[in-house]
């Protein structure tokens, strides 16, 4: 079995781990990733997954992105969700979580 290093997202979750990392607060791409890192146990998201993601959000309008100065006193871009994003999240989160479960009855009984 794979390790969780290596481990595949299921298509559509990557958006929303990017949002729900976005829930608390604006955030540039590196701590986006690494916030998603450190909650998952170590998913990885590379940059060449990470900037077109939020590109597809920002083209959505699901976030906005302002430049702005990292912690280590870098030029970043940091984005942020907007109103629509958060619903959006909400709603996507409400419908994975139901599938998540339609997955594990059917692991079960299957």
């Amino acid at each position: 079995m794979a390790s969780s290093q290596n481990a595949q997202l299921l298509p559509g979750t990557l958006l929303l781990l990017i949002l729900k990392s976005l829930g608390r607060g604006p955030l540039h791409g590196y701590a986006i990733a690494k916030r998603i890192k450190n909650a998952s146990d170590g998913i990885d998201i590379e940059d060449g997954s990470l900037y077109p993601a939020l590109n597809r959000l920002l083209v959505k309008g699901l976030v906005q992105a302002e430049w702005g100065t990292s912690e280590n006193n870098r030029r970043a871009r940091f984005y942020r969700l907007t109103p629509q994003g958060r619903k959006y999240l909400e709603a996507e989160t409400r419908e994975f979580n139901r599938l998540i479960r339609r997955i594990q009855l059917a692991m079960r009984t299957v």
